[in-house]
């Protein structure tokens, strides 16, 4: 782009504002509009506001959604969150290169179609490795996929989509309803597939059912799910539903109404297949019963209390909320007109703050609501929900705001009665499109139900929300980095004290939570804080959400009971490692957690077990490794990504984890020597005592975890193996006499490394070979071995 239209800045300067706190929205909205940053336009945001370029310059290079730079026509978002580097993201990223013909210093193909970029986490971990693109997408990828997935993109792109037929009036009662998931996961797997195919059924055969769609079920390990429930007769449940299986479903279920239009359609059905000569045999195989096997041991052990419902209402009806008794709990606090009342049943209830070390909510509620702002007309408190969920492999919050943003509304209003807040933000990750625009529609309807606004349920409540996307950077997670972050500036931290329920959002009293805390709060209210305070452990009250993923053979969102042990959780809600592999170890807390070792596997999952052996809480990944992961460079990928997240104001943070991760990098390429390991631990110990926030003080966790568990293999790396086989540069593929010859490794092979020889033991060109692993996939001999 050379010649900028400017109109557009114009109009988002009109609508966002002028003042400083203005410019990251405004950017937000630039890069959206253009696709990146152009010069033209960011001077032109100076001139005609009061932002300076000082704060374009420095809030525009500190985040990382933004681009100076033009971009392809298409973007290829490469997730390297936790889940999907265990499962070789690395290795798809040097394959898609590989396909565009891309440099190391090039993002862009010469053509201008693609630009590849990487991204933090898409909060899909359990399809990990995940590729989005624009729109689409793809999950299970392995660099040998990486050609059909870019053939299948193109495809998509050339394929006008048919406007499904229009429903005709119903002739008749609706008979049930044909439930289908709609979250970020069910919908990368193809749900909005299978809607459009369920409403074309219906509208050509006139059967009466209603499609409702439904947020996450957790089973994401089953998507895309289909459910049907009948107004008489069994609710059946449908896993792994394609579009293609619509027709057998719908019509097992919903016969058309009437014989004539019955028949009329199993005629025209009848002729169809006999033309195409295809078997439309219901799909039974599909079949799967809560009560009864796999399914029944991943949901026995949970307890769903923030998520209650899931999988049962649809995220955007206030009415069926309403039915499921939303906004009872927010009308029983108004009624009771005590805010000190509801204080103290929440500390009664235990609630900790579900994210981080876990911090007592009742108490963070008391202390905003103890600010006496009596003396200063123009205060006011804030509130704010943290939906900043940067923690690689960590998709809760996601989940939660997706599919039950009115319970997240209701649990920040039930916390601004008691606090005396009467404006609130939520604050969201921009990688969460489908939250944001859910979050978006729920207010607006909130407002126009008077749910929100003035007066609330004819009181004197009075409250109002908006939102606040964040722009990439895993340390706005930390309060003083958020408030920052919906200020208009760099997201650095501020030393505490004061701390936000003083000093917060424009210097006011502000009250921060996570999603999970709030949307666990309508809950205690409705059921009574004793309720809650029953399950859990004895410091840590009720259920707590994971995102259970990487090498597990049934992923999904969870939500058990606090003090169950980590092997209860792999074992019989995940099904064990996946494909009869051994555990090894389980990440738990994200970049500032550590790695639990498969021998203290029945740890109980709670905030004091946790941090005995090294680990934390956190939002609630919980990532599993088994026999074939490296430690050593697990505990390099965290603090990679830790140190690329460092704001950078404190110097133990900045240049400490910049020379632990020297070393780490070293250690990995079998550069490593005596001493080292050493060193790690005393660098570890100094950037922990000496950072200033959450992020830089829990940045060297994963690598004190990891080397008081597993520094066995950080020696083995100093003499220069690699125990597991994943440090590319310690090992080599090679093919033993099981080789047939057969030639599908060479014809397989991105890089020619392997020459083909029919009939022949072949062989591995070892200067050539980028490791990618696809020979060792292919190879039907299992001859190829990694030495």
């Amino acid at each position: 782009m050379t010649n900028i239209d400017l109109a557009f800045v114009d109009d988002a300067i009109a609508r966002i504002g002028r003042g400083p706190e203005a410019v990251i929205p405004i950017l937000q909205q630039i890069q959206t509009h253009y696709r990146y940053l152009p010069e033209s336009a960011l001077r032109h945001v100076c001139s005609q506001t009061e932002i300076t370029p000082a704060s374009i310059e420095g809030v525009s290079t500190f985040y990382s959604q933004f681009r100076h730079t033009p971009v392809g026509k298409h973007l290829i978002h490469v997730c390297l969150g936790t889940a999907c580097h265990v499962k070789g993201a690395p290795l798809v990223i040097d394959s898609i290169r590989s396909e565009l013909k891309l440099s190391q210093a090039e993002d862009t193909d010469k053509d201008g179609q693609f630009t590849i970029q990487s991204v933090a986490c898409l909060g899909c971990c359990t399809l990990a490795p995940v590729v989005q693109m624009d729109d689409l997408t793809y999950g299970g990828l392995s660099p040998r996929k990486v050609p059909e997935m870019l053939g299948d993109f193109k495809q998509q792109l050339n394929r006008v989509a048919s406007p499904s037929p229009a429903r005709s009036p119903r002739n008749g009662e609706s008979l049930g309803e044909i439930r289908i998931g709609m979250g970020s996961c069910c919908v990368a797997q193809g749900s909005d597939k299978v809607r459009d195919a369920v409403e074309r059924v219906l509208a050509q055969s006139g059967a009466c059912a209603d499609v409702k769609r439904v947020g996450c079920v957790g089973m994401c390990h089953q998507t895309p799910l289909l459910e049907i429930v009948p107004k008489n007769g069994t609710t059946q449940l449908y896993a792994k539903v394609q579009a293609e299986d619509a027709e057998s479903l719908v019509m097992k279920h919903f016969k058309p109404r009437g014989w004539a239009k019955r028949l009329s359609y199993t005629a025209e059905k009848w002729l169809d297949r006999f033309i195409v000569d295809e078997d439309d045999e219901p799909t039974i195989q599909k079949a799967i019963n809560p009560r009864e096997g796999s399914v029944c041991a991943f949901l026995g052990p949970q307890k769903h209390l923030a998520t209650e419902d899931c999988g049962q209402i649809d995220p955007m009806d206030l009415e069926e909320y309403k039915r499921h008794n939303g906004f009872a709990a927010l009308k029983k606090c108004i009624e009771m007109n005590d805010p000190q009342q509801i204080i103290d049943e929440v500390k009664k209830s235990g609630l900790r703050g579900r994210g981080g070390a876990g911090f007592p909510s009742g108490i963070k509620w008391q202390k905003v609501h103890d600010v006496d702002l009596s003396n200063d007309e123009q205060a006011k408190k804030y509130i704010i929900c943290n939906g900043d969920e940067g923690d690689p492999g960590a998709f809760m919050d996601r989940m939660i705001l997706e599919s039950f943003p009115y319970r997240v509304i209701e649990g920040m209003m039930i916390a601004a009665l008691a606090t005396g807040a009467r404006e609130g933000y939520f604050y969201v990750r921009a990688e969460y499109p489908l939250a944001v625009k859910r979050l978006r529609e729920a207010i607006k309807i909130c407002e126009a139900d008077g749910i929100l606004g003035d007066h609330i349920l004819g009181s004197d409540f009075s409250m109002k929300l908006g939102i606040m996307e964040g722009a990439g950077a895993f340390v706005c997670g930390e309060e003083t980095a958020l408030l920052a972050s919906m200020q208009g500036e760099r997201g650095m931290p501020h030393l505490r004290p004061p701390y936000p329920a003083e000093l917060g959002l424009w210097k006011q009293p502000t009250l921060i939570n996570n999603v999970e805390t709030y949307a666990l709060v309508p809950w205690i209210f409705r059921n009574g804080w004793e309720a809650f305070a029953a399950l859990g452990t004895e410091k840590s009250k009720g259920t707590k959400v994971f995102a259970l993923a990487g090498k597990i053979a049934r992923g999904g969102l969870i939500e058990v009971p606090m003090g169950i042990t980590i092997r209860q959780v792999i074992d019989e809600v995940g099904g064990g490692v996946a494909n009869g592999k051994k555990l090894k170890a389980v990440q738990v807390g994200g970049p500032s957690g550590g790695c639990v070792p498969a021998e203290l596997a029945d740890t109980s999952i709670d905030y004091e077990s946790l941090a005995e052996v090294g680990a934390i809480m956190g939002s609630g990944g919980l990532v599993v490794l088994d026999e074939e992961d490296c430690m050593v460079d697990i505990a390099r990928y965290f603090l990679r990504f830790t140190q690329d997240q460092s704001c950078g104001k404190c110097t133990f943070c900045r240049v400490g984890t910049r020379r632990m991760l020297d070393i780490l990098d070293r250690i990995c390429e079998g550069k490593g020597k005596r001493g080292d390991l050493e060193t790690l631990e005393r660098l570890s110990l100094d950037v922990s005592a000496g950072s200033l926030c959450g992020l830089g003080k829990t940045a060297p966790n994963p690598v004190l975890s990891m080397l008081r568990f597993f520094r066995n293999e950080f020696e083995a790396h100093l003499d220069g193996r690699c125990p597991a086989g994943r440090c590319t540069t310690l090992i080599q593929y090679k093919i033993n006499q099981a080789c047939t010859g057969c030639t599908l490794c060479a014809q397989e092979c991105p890089v020619d490394a392997i020459p083909i020889t029919p009939y022949k033991i072949h062989t591995i060109n070892s200067d050539l070979c980028t490791r990618c692993d696809t020979c060792f996939q292919v190879c039907p001999e299992n001859a190829v071995y990694v030495e």
